[in-house]
């Protein structure tokens, strides 16, 4: 009987319902849509560093994380490789040499990142081979070298122009080489494309003097998600003087900026609301001052107060869960055109480049976001009508009866 009577009570004023229902509906889309911007945006920046160099999990020397020396070399790296091989939640691994030196060509000089890799292994770990915009990728002759677009316009150099590379080696001395520009990158980080370059690593251990040793092994597992999972296991099957470090050890300042742009959603949400909170209290209000006679009525005539408020509570709920259940379907349906093509925000390119991410920002919900609001927006509304119900029941029946 309450919810008939608390359905035939909303329709009694149908504009005032459907203007509710409605801003119910846009309260529901708004939080999705803030949901997907946010969780686009946090998972293209985790993927673009994981995908650029970091990768699921990497192995070297103790110490090598924070102190990349060229004499930090992997001792017992058959051991170590072996132990990667036989692992089942390893999809690719590669091997890399890597140091900082210093790259010059005849306008310029500039302190970068030299990658030694073996072409065929990198490009199963990094998307450095799908980042070519000109050129080739390595195809392990000894003297290529592919640099990112930013590097290449601030050495002023083009594809074919020969580039020299120096760093220091194991015993102090400076190792050097001569390159030919081979490919030119670009990535969706600019402070990437700035500071890294890739070599074959064959040619690096041979302008180092490291023999057929290197620094790291950057692996790539069936899902990233396990990857804590799968450092642990290979920790074990290693020796004290190995570390194996997983994207969430590598990545921690960005690990924290994910975790603070969650929280800040949970204030956007919570000032979307305050906004439905508000808007419920006030239609629910007009609605119960409106029939202050019928309730008057009554509860002359013996009806319970818990029911009096039972079928304030009901209205505003039932307008909740209408609004948002359609408020969720189309939430869904308009975030597919987005999460397919995309929102360009090219305007913003460059300093979207900076934070690791593209200028294309794909939104994406998770069954989260979906099951979240899906109790939220019912219970504000259960909460925004908690008042107006209370005013109802402390009204007096002679008073009520009598009110015009």
């Amino acid at each position: 009987m309450l919810i008939k009577l608390a359905w035939r009570n909303l329709w009694r004023n149908k504009r005032r319902s459907t203007i509710v229902l409605l801003s119910v509906i846009v309260g529901v889309n708004a939080m999705l849509f803030m949901d997907g911007m946010t969780n686009g945006m946090l998972s293209q920046i985790l993927f673009n560093q994981i995908s650029l160099s970091t990768s699921h999990i990497q192995i070297h020397n103790k110490g090598f994380s924070d102190n990349k020396t060229v004499q930090g070399i992997i001792k017992d790296s058959e051991k170590v490789e072996k132990a990667i091989s036989n692992n089942p939640d390893v999809t690719a691994y590669s091997r890399r040499v890597i140091t900082f030196g210093l790259l010059s060509s005849a306008s310029n000089s500039t302190g970068v990142y030299i990658y030694g890799v073996i072409p065929e292994e990198e490009e199963k770990v990094s998307r450095i081979k799908s980042s070519i915009i000109e050129g080739n990728y390595l195809s392990n002759a000894k003297n290529e070298i592919i640099i990112g677009k930013k590097l290449a316009e601030k050495l002023k150099v083009g594809l074919g122009d020969k580039v020299v590379a120096l760093a220091n080696t194991p015993d102090g001395t400076i190792g050097s080489e001569v390159f030919r520009v081979a490919g030119i990158f670009k990535t969706p980080s600019s402070e990437f494309d700035k500071a890294f370059i890739y070599i074959p690593l064959a040619t690096s251990q041979s302008m180092l003097d490291l023999g057929e040793s290197f620094h790291e092994f950057a692996i790539i597992t069936k899902n990233y998600k396990q990857s804590n999972s799968v450092r642990d296991e290979l920790t074990s099957k290693l020796d004290a003087g190995i570390e194996v470090l997983s994207y969430e050890d590598l990545l921690p300042f960005i690990i924290i900026q994910l975790d603070m742009y969650k929280e800040s959603m949970f204030v956007v949400n919570f000032i979307i609301s305050l906004a439905l909170i508000f808007g419920i209290i006030n239609s629910t209000l007009m609605s119960v001052f409106e029939r202050i006679q019928e309730i008057g009525v009554l509860m002359s005539i013996g009806m319970r107060i818990w029911k009096i408020f039972g079928m304030v509570v009901l209205e505003a709920l039932i307008l909740g869960v209408f609004g948002t259940v359609i408020g969720v379907v189309s939430g869904y349906l308009i975030n597919i055109p987005f999460s397919i093509y995309g929102i360009d925000l090219s305007f913003f390119a460059e300093s979207l480049e900076s934070f690791a991410m593209g200028s294309i920002l794909y939104p994406q919900l998770s069954v989260e976001n979906f099951i979240i609001t899906l109790f939220m927006i019912p219970l504000i509304s259960v909460i925004a009508a908690l008042y107006p119900a209370y005013r109802a029941i402390k009204l007096e029946p002679v008073y009520a009866i009598r009110y015009v």
